[in-house]
């Protein structure tokens, strides 16, 4: 069977082909290498697009493009599929399946579901609560229905229904109750990212996972805490929107509201402004002055720079008051998770916010974590809690839950 899954962001479209063969586990034990891999950058620079295509076999493309909409970029992104260098299949009849992320399924859907016009409605419907990425995982289902027909099965995986599980005394904000009723709520994302390296996580350690208690930090650009028992997420940072919970990359996280308040009393203040304010110039960039990324952030450290040491102590002690109130919400500990680009690549916050822990017997292994290993426990032997970098994969996870639908005969 072959998947096709696509990753739409705001600005970019991230695809990959999976070929699944026989019998594959319906959990993701071995992730399995995409045997095409392309990625679309609307940011390239005005009116067009950087296109880049990779194969397992090591054939890669890159080229520029001009676009006049998501559907024809693509359209010409699955070209490369059947024609050209790139080619891993003979023509677009192989592709069985379609995998969508889709950042919002709101109340509405708590696990992946097959798309149908009803789904396509409830998913603009719900662009209201993310009009960000809601608007995009839509143009991509269309443009797949342009491509490759109306008639090819396609399945929305929903960031949020991991989370669907959330207890009320979690998912519900202390504000007046009709907010509750107008769908203002915790609902929480990143969802596909942390049940994949929940499973991965109880891989990993040999045992089951219903059997252990786990926070995954999803620490990239836009960062999240899920706290997770018996399989399930039963408190989560993320909220109404992502940008409730830790401090990001230029996202603030959570902030007093009375702070906005304020800000919209000095007469200059719109919502697109402090929109700005709070998703694009805020987090380590705004903090710093330096970056949003990490990277620079140590770099700049290194050269003296106070602000980017500030921003990332802030950065750092948030992590850890947001850890804390996940183990209060679990009531213990078996498995600590960091993933995504920074949980995965830097040492330095690992170390800092594990440190803050040792008090429950944790313990790092402090050259472990140096080589910062993909898929490893990096605590130390005698450590109370195991400590795991796992590599996250989305879109093996979209993949994985295409052919689970496709198993029980709902595509």
């Amino acid at each position: 069977m072959k998947i096709l899954v696509l990753n739409a962001g705001s600005s970019s479209q991230k695809s990959c082909l999976y070929e699944l063969k026989g019998d594959e586990p319906t959990q993701p034990l071995e992730p399995v290498e995409p045997v095409w891999e392309a990625q679309i950058d609307w940011t390239h620079h005005q009116g067009a697009a950087e296109l880049k295509v990779k194969t397992s076999q090591g054939k890669q493309l890159e080229q520029e493009l001009s676009l006049e909409s998501r559907a024809a970029g693509v359209s010409q992104m699955l070209q490369t599929l059947w024609h050209g260098e790139t080619q891993v299949i003979a023509d677009q009849a192989e592709i069985d399946l379609v995998g969508h992320r889709v950042v919002h399924g709101g109340q509405d859907y708590q696990q992946s579901t097959l798309i149908t016009p009803e789904v396509k409605a409830t998913i603009d419907r719900l662009s209201v609560f993310a009009p960000v990425h809601n608007p995009a995982n839509l143009e991509g289902i269309e443009a797949i229905e342009q491509v490759l027909g109306p008639e090819i099965p396609q399945v929305a995986v929903f960031d949020t229904a991991f989370h669907s599980n959330l207890p009320p005394a979690a998912f519900v904000y202390p504000g007046p109750y009709e907010w509750l009723e107008q769908g203002i709520r915790r609902y929480g994302f990143h969802g596909i990212s942390h049940q994949y390296c929940a499973q991965r996580a109880a891989q990993i350690v040999g045992r089951e996972l219903e059997d252990l208690r786990l926070v995954t930090c999803h620490l990239g650009n836009g960062c999240s805490l899920a706290a997770i028992r018996d399989g399930k997420s039963i408190d989560t940072t993320m909220g109404f929107t992502p940008l409730d919970g830790l401090m990001m990359g230029s996202r603030s996280g959570s902030v007093d509201p009375g702070i906005l308040i304020h800000l919209l009393r000095q007469g200059d203040y719109t919502p697109d402004k402090l929109d700005h304010l709070l998703n694009r110039a805020s987090g380590l960039q705004g903090v710093s002055g330096v970056s949003s990324d990490m990277r620079q952030i140590q770099q700049a450290i290194a050269e003296g720079n106070g602000r980017a040491q500030l921003a990332f102590d802030v950065y750092v002690h948030r992590l850890r008051a947001y850890l804390g109130a996940m183990l209060a919400s679990l009531g213990g500990l078996d498995t600590l998770v960091f993933t995504a680009g920074v949980g995965e690549n830097s040492a330095p916050v690992r170390a800092a916010v594990c440190e803050a822990f040792a008090f429950l017997g944790l313990k790092l292994d402090a050259e472990k974590n140096a080589q910062s290993p993909a898929d490893q426990d990096i605590a130390t032997p005698d450590s109370s809690v195991r400590v795991l970098i796992v590599h996250t994969q989305e879109d093996w996870a979209i993949a994985q839950e295409c052919w689970r639908l496709a198993k029980q005969g709902l595509t």
